[in-house]
């Protein structure tokens, strides 16, 4: 879990440019809030049509927020939601999701 965190703060820093603030794990989960109706503020979707967002990576999910606000990428709430995120915002929230540890259990089929 350190480990993990430790990576994704590294990619943080990388993804926004140097010298840029490290995201902030507390701010990310603060301002997820406003995905909880869809996404839930555990990552786990709520709404049939949106995806899980727990435990993906911090590379990937900033790299989607930012499709998503630059217009490269287009959802009717997403496109709407992201074009108000800034490059913090965006890293805090990815902090926030990616540090989220998931489990699997596979079906018991014999």
């Amino acid at each position: 879990m350190i480990i993990r965190l430790f990576a994704n703060a590294i990619l943080v820093a990388s993804l926004t440019g140097a010298g840029a603030q490290a995201a902030d794990l507390a701010a990310g989960k603060e301002k997820a809030g406003q995905c909880v109706p869809c996404h839930g503020l555990d990552g786990v979707a709520k709404a049939p049509d949106a995806p899980n967002l727990a435990g993906d990576s911090m590379f990937y999910l900033t790299e989607q927020l930012k499709a998503f606000r630059g217009g490269q990428r287009q959802h009717q709430q997403m496109s709407i939601i992201a074009s108000g995120l800034s490059d913090e915002d965006i890293a805090d929230l990815a902090a926030w999701y990616s540090a989220i540890e998931v489990s699997v259990t596979l079906p018991d089929v014999q």
